[in-house]
């Protein structure tokens, strides 16, 4: 097994981006690829890791840039300053994250006939978008994610979805997720939602320490939500 990486520019309406591929080598021909989408800060590290972890398991694991190439936020303003444009925006956020999967899928390593989306934080809203848009993902699946429906409202939802959720998360609170519940259920979803009791907001960033906020690490949580992903993926593919 040799895990290769490397970057991916690609343009969407006049701006340029780059993703981040990773995939093991040592396999012949195109296999499954998941689409990570990151969180407000905008594509690093941490997303650059899951797609290695991903290509680890067999697939070819493609980290999206809805920001821009070279793009990313270092204090919590930056990235609320980043993120609240595209918040207010979900039409022209939807167009940058299928300009993503579209750069994901035209890699030869990849199958574009088996696409999953997933993602952390304000990525989770992402995936949950791109489920949401009606576009023919085999799933979607949400880390602590924001469950705000987009203004234009929810299509019918093609691809099978899974919400990974720290029920104690103040940006996402039970109503909410009860909320999210009624909206894939209207949209004839095959849904799943993890709720992990005493959990809160981004449970699977190993640097999350604000306990005042409500942003903490949980290795639990993280592990649990790991497994129901990797048996998702499974179960997709």
């Amino acid at each position: 097994m040799a895990i290769v990486t490397k970057s991916v520019p690609y343009a969407h309406n006049g701006a340029q981006f780059e993703g981040y591929l990773a995939y093991d080598d040592a396999l012949g021909g195109p296999r499954p690829l998941v689409t990570i989408s990151h969180a407000w800060g905008g594509r690093g590290a941490f997303e650059n890791e899951k797609a290695e972890q991903l290509a680890n398991l067999g697939y070819a694991g493609f980290a999206l840039d809805v920001y821009g190439a070279g793009i990313v936020g270092t204090t919590p303003e930056e990235n609320t300053k980043l993120m609240m444009p595209l918040l207010e925006d979900r039409a022209e956020l939807l167009a940058r994250l299928r300009a993503g999967v579209a750069a994901g899928s035209a890699q030869k390593v990849a199958d574009a006939n088996k696409v999953t989306a997933i993602g952390y934080c304000f990525g989770g809203l992402c995936a949950l978008d791109l489920a949401r848009s009606g576009d023919q993902l085999s799933g979607a699946v949400s880390f602590h994610g924001l469950f705000t429906p987009p203004p234009c409202g929810t299509q019918p939802i093609a691809a099978k979805v899974l919400v990974l959720h720290g029920w104690d998360d103040p940006m996402a609170p039970p109503d909410a997720a009860l909320a999210l519940g009624k909206e894939l259920t209207d949209a004839g979803a095959d849904w799943q939602l993890h709720a992990y009791g005493q959990t809160v907001h981004a449970f699977t960033n190993p640097e999350a320490n604000d306990h005042e906020s409500g942003i903490v690490y949980n290795e639990v949580a993280n592990r649990r939500s790991w497994q129901s992903l990797v048996n998702f993926l499974d179960e997709v593919f």
